[in-house]
């Protein structure tokens, strides 16, 4: 136990020295929650580390959400694989991390969110998020806080439209004012109002043949359990609030329901029974709310993110396989720039690349299938790079490849390196580059063979076969009869063969 406390000393210390303080402005701040692990997911990291095209999921929905509230406020409600999720967001301006000591739901999660707050005197709105649902945009963000402030309600919800089976739909089923209320009067301008939100697992615990009974401003509503399940409108998970009542009225919810759990949810039975307004507002790209408690969800939410990238570039650059690539939203975002000033870019993407952020790609750029790209690489206009090319670079790192190369098949190619225009480096080459080392080769070169250059300095115009150069410089020299000295067999002095012998001795 005394580690245990010692643990979470040093944790909370970590927290504090990766939080920032919120700006005081009246800007909204967003509640981020990823404290929970996804015991479904069947998996060591933490949920909200998994990635959706390349991008841990929190680390998606924490940029949604300041650009699409244009407010970098945040409080972050990290618990399970708390030290791992914080390391990975990292330290940002105007971004708290709080702790959730134990999973009890998420309105405990929300109130200890509030705890931050206690100190500021200017927060007029929250908006509270689940660290899951990778696919939202700035878009939807943005679209949905207007609709609250313009609505002058105290709660809106943000809700989707489930269009599977009854039976899959285990999202907790939004509440609305039916047209008669229990007693077969009409329900009048009440009628579509939100009432509350009821979870899935809660309609399932009720009695088959009793029907469930719900009060709103003075009348009762009656639903069967049949009715109930087949709502098709359902809780997102996304919440617009205005903080002063909200804080006034957080610790009312409590943890009777199936789970023993303080659901967030609960707090809009609570706004209607003191006559505080709720509405709702129905997010039109579906896809944006998605969040994933297993991994079949997930890799759909990837293949989402896929058709969107896509779709994005299927008219710009030609991509053969829109199945099988992958093209970091960084790169998309050049690319789609390029396209503004250049019509014609040309370039091509193969069946299984990958291409990650840092990548810099330029007009007539080829990247044959399985090329793997990740880092600080820059390639120059009319570039191929042929089939199961490995280029990369550590951080820090820079990879510039001129213009009009050929870089051929298999080839690997890592670190600190530079590559002239016009180079030819065929098959069955490596090439690396340290800090220390780096590696430089001239223009108009050829590289070819089984051939390995580390940290060395190869100048213009030379041709280099079946050779191992390290930490050397290569001269260009141009023989008598106006040809270039070629560098073929260059082998380093062999080491270790006083422990080498013959099978038979």
């Amino acid at each position: 136990m005394a580690e245990l406390n010692q643990n979470n000393g040093k944790l909370l210390e970590f927290l504090v020295e990766q939080s920032d303080k919120l700006c005081d402005d009246g800007k909204p701040v967003a509640i981020i929650l990823a404290a929970g692990h996804g015991k479904r997911i069947k998996s060591e990291r933490s949920k909200m580390l998994h990635e959706i095209w390349g991008v841990p999921t929190v680390v998606r929905v924490a940029r949604a959400a300041s650009l699409g509230l244009d407010s970098a406020n945040q409080i972050i409600v990290v618990g399970i694989k708390a030290h791992e999720v914080v390391a990975k967001m990292g330290k940002q301006a105007q971004r708290v991390f709080v702790y959730q000591k134990e999973q009890k739901g998420t309105g405990d999660a929300v109130r200890t969110a509030l705890s931050v707050l206690r100190n500021y005197q200017n927060v007029k709105s929250l908006v509270v998020f689940p660290g899951d649902m990778g696919l939202i945009t700035p878009e939807v963000v943005a679209d949905f806080y207007r609709y609250f402030q313009s609505s002058g309600c105290c709660l809106t919800i943000l809700t989707g439209i489930f269009h599977g089976p009854v039976n899959e739909n285990s999202y907790g089923r939004i509440l609305r004012v039916p047209s008669r209320r229990a007693d077969g009067s009409l329900s009048g301008a009440d009628e579509g109002k939100v009432i509350e939100i009821k979870e899935h697992k809660d309609i399932l615990a009720l009695p088959d043949d009793r029907p469930y009974e719900v009060p709103f401003r003075d009348h009762k509503y009656v639903f069967s359990k049949k009715e109930l399940l087949e709502i098709k409108e359902y809780n997102a998970g996304v919440y617009a609030i205005q903080y002063e009542p909200f804080a006034q009225l957080i610790d009312k919810i409590s943890p009777n329901n199936v789970q023993g759990e303080f659901y967030l949810t609960d707090i809009i039975a609570i706004f209607n029974q003191n006559d505080i307004a709720v509405e709702a507002f129905s997010v039109q790209d579906e896809t944006a709310v998605i969040g994933f408690n297993v991994k079949s969800i997930l890799r759909q939410m990837e293949q989402i993110a896929r058709r969107k990238v896509w779709e994005q570039l299927r008219d710009i650059i030609y991509i053969e396989d829109e199945d099988d690539f992958f093209i970091a939203e960084e790169v998309v975002q050049q690319i789609l720039e390029m396209d503004k000033t250049c019509p014609a870019l040309d370039i091509q993407i193969g069946k299984g690349a990958y291409i990650s952020k840092g990548v810099q790609l330029s007009r007539g750029v080829i990247i044959k299938t399985n090329c793997y790209l990740a880092g600080n690489i820059e390639i120059g206009e009319n570039t191929t790079i042929q089939e199961n090319v490995s280029l990369s670079t550590y951080s820090g790192q820079k990879m510039v490849i001129g213009k009009n190369c050929i870089i051929m098949r298999g080839d690997l190619i890592k670190g600190n390196i530079r590559i002239g225009d016009n180079t030819r480096i065929e098959s069955g080459v490596i090439i690396t580059g340290s800090d220390e080392f780096p590696t430089l080769i001239g223009k108009n070169v050829t590289i070819k063979g089984t051939t390995y250059i580390f940290g060395s300095i190869i100048e213009d115009d030379l041709f280099i076969e079946h050779s191992v150069i390290k930490c050397k410089r290569v001269e260009r020299t141009v023989r008598k009869d106006g040809s270039i000295q070629p560098v073929r067999w260059i082998m380093p002095p062999p080491q270790g063969l006083d422990i080498i012998r013959e099978l038979d001795e």
